[in-house]
């Protein structure tokens, strides 16, 4: 009689629904990034991996739409791509301990009660990584790289992540170390569509003109509208002021942004691969501690030049090749 023992996952095979908020950035570099990583631990789509894919075009419809089709399928895994997908699913079955999610490029997790923080153990059924750097982080390298900034133009959409982000530099802005800054704040509709973003940046073309003269620089927003092209296109159009930008895109894309710190989303999906193995591999979500996203910085040394600024030393070498010169 010969016994044969089969270890590793190639002897099983897994099922996961991703529901991205949309078709668009960050949500597919973190994605692509999270299946190449699963795909190099051995969890090969079509192989041992069973995938379904979702997009909601930020619509709250499409997000019942596909719970109502996908609830009863018995995934071993929901991967949650984003704030309104992450606030919808929630709302479905958040602590259904039937289900469990794991989240990623969510900007307020904390908000959305679907974890405690970032140090604890998770005590629903959703763990991940968070999308922003931490605001404190950035507000910092904002004053080390542009010491003489202090009036900072700062326009998002009426978004739950950006309503979440207002609130943070509310409170931050407050604390001594801050407190040389003044953020001039105005608020854009938010249109729930593909191509919102689009439509958002057009709105926000008056504000770009009302504030150009009253700030040192704009500051991207930690939304739909900032991580996309078209708004930071648009503040470089109408605007003589350097913008700060959300993502790594708004720089090495030259898509108008003169630096930016910003959250490494390929990263991103490697954190969320190694959480993704360990819950189909049998660890309790409980288990798993939420995380931040790494981090890194950019420059655009022709946009800086052309705004007569320039760029220390130590912070160009930290970029490493994440320059454009």
């Amino acid at each position: 009689m010969i016994l044969i023992l089969f270890t590793g996952v190639e002897s099983f095979s897994f099922s996961l629904l991703i529901i991205d908020s949309q078709a668009a950035d960050p949500y597919i570099p973190v994605r692509d990034s999270l299946l190449a990583e699963l795909e190099r631990k051995g969890f090969s789509e079509g192989g041992i991996l069973d995938i379904s894919l979702w997009s909601l075009a930020n619509q709250e419809g499409l997000a019942k739409r596909a719970w109502l089709t996908e609830k009863d399928k018995d995934y071993d895994l929901i991967f949650i791509n984003g704030t309104v997908a992450a606030a919808q699913f929630s709302s479905f079955a958040l602590n259904n301990f039937r289900y469990k999610f794991l989240f990623g490029a969510v900007t307020d997790p904390v908000s959305l009660n679907l974890i405690k923080d970032f140090s604890s153990h998770p005590y629903s059924n959703f763990t991940g990584v968070a999308y922003p750097v931490q605001v404190r982080e950035r507000l910092r390298f904002i004053m080390a790289v542009l010491p003489e900034a202090k009036d900072i133009g700062f326009i998002y959409a009426d978004m739950s992540q950006s309503r979440s982000y207002r609130k943070w530099l509310d409170e931050i802005l407050i604390e001594e170390e801050f407190q040389s800054l003044n953020f001039h704040f105005r608020t854009v509709e938010f249109v729930q569509s593909e191509a919102g973003h689009i439509r958002m940046a057009m709105l926000s073309e008056k504000y770009i003109i009302e504030l150009d003269p009253m700030v040192d620089i704009f500051l991207s927003p930690n939304d739909q509208m900032g991580v996309q092209p078209e708004y930071a296109r648009t503040i470089r159009r109408l605007s003589g002021k350097p913008l700060i930008g959300l993502g790594e895109k708004d720089v090495m894309e030259e898509w108008g942004a003169v630096m930016s710190i910003f959250p490494d989303l390929e990263q991103m999906g490697v954190q969320l691969a190694g959480m993704a193995e360990k819950l189909l591999t049998g660890t309790q979500i409980g288990e798993i501690i939420p995380q931040w996203p790494e981090t890194g910085v950019a420059f655009n040394l022709k946009e800086a030049e052309r705004l007569g600024i320039t760029i220390p030393e130590e912070y160009l070498r930290k970029a490493g090749d994440k320059v454009i010169r």
